[in-house]
């Protein structure tokens, strides 16, 4: 009977879907990761991060954050940040919200000898302006999105955002309309982790590197680290009940990995990861 229950526990554990176990099936590549400076978000009116009214009278400095993964020979861009628009813009910190970008996601990448045509895949957490304002400069890279937020792409009300991922419109277009997790590489080492309600698709990034540990990467499951203490959910989330389910899970999973839990728009989160161009390996 012992033996019977472990060849069953052994097939459970080989079918089970979360891409994580997926890091015995391949050798591991190189892996390094960068966070690059995507802008300064002055956001005036902070209560509408709480639909529960948390933070009235409250104004809040986010940050704007990309990420840059080496596998072996291949370059993930994860998220893009605020359009050049913004290049220049001066952050006013006064009565209205204000959107400042300092440098270009291509000018960042070439500090540390890295060509635009050197990325090979673009991943988005969601379609919100300050995560995809510099995609459409990586044509030639396979597009890794939430399959419910790529759906919304040509549809009325979402004309902007539709515009920044026209290299991926086509038919023929490099596009990964990612359902649930992604393992990305193919061996556990960079997981898409399936986080909705903030948009239809959203996602975090898992990136497992050899000396550090577990790196999550947030996307916009949460703004700011009061919100995941207290489940804070923004008013403009598009589903409540899956908002508070994935913030569960990606608490657990950052609490269960012993995780760097890194929360993209949070000043203070840039401290835990090197400082560019250094890595974190």
């Amino acid at each position: 009977m012992k033996a019977r229950f472990r060849r069953l526990a052994s097939a459970a554990l080989l079918s089970f879907p979360f891409p994580l176990l997926a890091a015995d099936a391949a050798p591991r590549q190189e892996l390094r990761l960068w966070r690059l400076d995507c802008g300064q978000l002055w956001t005036y009116n902070l209560d509408e991060l709480s639909d529960t009214r948390a933070y009235v009278g409250q104004s809040k400095l986010f940050v704007g954050s990309c990420y840059l993964i080496r596998h072996g020979d291949e370059y993930l861009l994860w998220d893009t940040g605020l359009s050049r628009e913004y290049l220049g813009k001066p952050l006013a910190r006064g009565g209205e919200d204000s959107t400042a970008l300092a440098k270009t996601v291509v000018e960042q990448l070439a500090q540390i000898g890295v060509k635009p045509a050197q990325i090979t895949k673009v991943g988005i957490s969601h379609y919100h302006f300050d995560h995809i304002g510099q995609a459409a400069e990586f044509p030639q890279a396979t597009l890794l999105i939430g399959a419910g937020d790529y759906a919304v792409l040509g549809t009325p009300g979402h004309e902007a955002r539709t515009k920044q991922f026209a290299p991926w419109l086509g038919k023929d277009a490099k596009v990964e309309k990612v359902r649930g997790d992604l393992d990305v590489f193919g061996d556990g080492s960079v997981v898409m982790l399936d986080l909705p309600g903030h948009t239809p698709g959203h996602h975090g990034l898992l990136v497992n590197l050899p000396s550090r540990g577990p790196v999550l990467l947030s996307g916009d499951v949460v703004h700011l680290h009061e919100n995941l203490d207290t489940r804070g959910v923004p008013s403009f989330n598009t589903d409540r009940a899956q908002s508070l389910a994935s913030m569960d899970r990606f608490a657990q999973l950052a609490r269960n990995l012993k995780a760097t839990l890194i929360i993209q728009h949070e000043e203070a989160d840039i401290a835990k990861l090197p400082v560019f161009p250094e890595a974190a390996e």
